[in-house]
């Protein structure tokens, strides 16, 4: 029986674009070398660097500002990488009042401290705080891990089971279902022991999710 869901955030609950962002930092900042940085699940370089939390958002915002036409300000940049998050489907914020009377819910996300407040204004705008509908965020800059590494899932793993304990309660990896745009993420899930499913991008999360929960 599942008794908690695990949620990756871009791609899944946030839909993404991608390519507006790399025109966006190409056409509007110069920025060339974006095409070759950004990827829709594992990005490389200083942005690998950034969600690994192993260079500061002020450092990024500095290497990047050097790789950008003359002139270009850090707002500019900015505003080139807000291009990259389209937003919360409505019908997905219900999915998620729904699941989370009967779920767990925790989210375990690739991501750098630059897109999270946005990402939280987003759910916050949808009328549901991060904080409110996740019993727990697991964040790879702040754990200093990346997906789809084992020692991300070990360590989101142990915390969960670590949480549900104080509450009495018991948990196990088999009882949880992780969902990730990233068929590399899903298959390093199982291969932790979770149940897990490859959401792509624009299907349905919802019938996704009921077909997942039967098998």
């Amino acid at each position: 029986m599942t008794k908690a869901i695990i949620f990756d955030l871009g791609g899944v609950l946030i839909d993404l674009d991608i390519k507006a962002c790399i025109e966006a930092c190409r056409d509007e900042i110069g920025f060339t070398k974006a095409a070759e940085l950004l990827d829709p699940c594992h990005q490389k370089g200083i942005f690998q660097q950034l969600e690994a939390g192993s260079i500061s958002p002020e450092q990024f915002a500095e290497e990047v500002l050097k790789m950008c036409s003359p002139g270009v300000t850090a707002q500019q940049v900015a505003h080139a990488f807000r291009k990259l998050l389209i937003g919360l489907a409505p019908y997905k914020a219900e999915l998620l009042k729904e699941l989370s009377i009967k779920y767990d819910l925790f989210l375990l996300s690739n991501n750098n401290a630059i897109s999270m407040p946005e990402s939280r204004k987003i759910f916050e705008d949808a009328g549901i705080p991060m904080d409110s509908i996740f019993k727990k965020l697991f964040l790879s800059y702040d754990m200093h891990l990346l997906k789809p590494s084992d020692r991300i899932f070990q360590e989101a793993l142990k915390q969960i089971q670590e949480l549900e304990a104080a509450e009495g309660k018991s948990i196990v990896p088999e009882e949880m279902l992780f969902i990730d745009d990233s068929l590399t993420n899903v298959e390093a899930a199982r291969r932790n022991g979770l149940q897990a499913l490859h959401y792509p991008q624009g299907e349905d999360l919802g019938a996704a999710i009921e077909t997942a929960l039967k098998l």
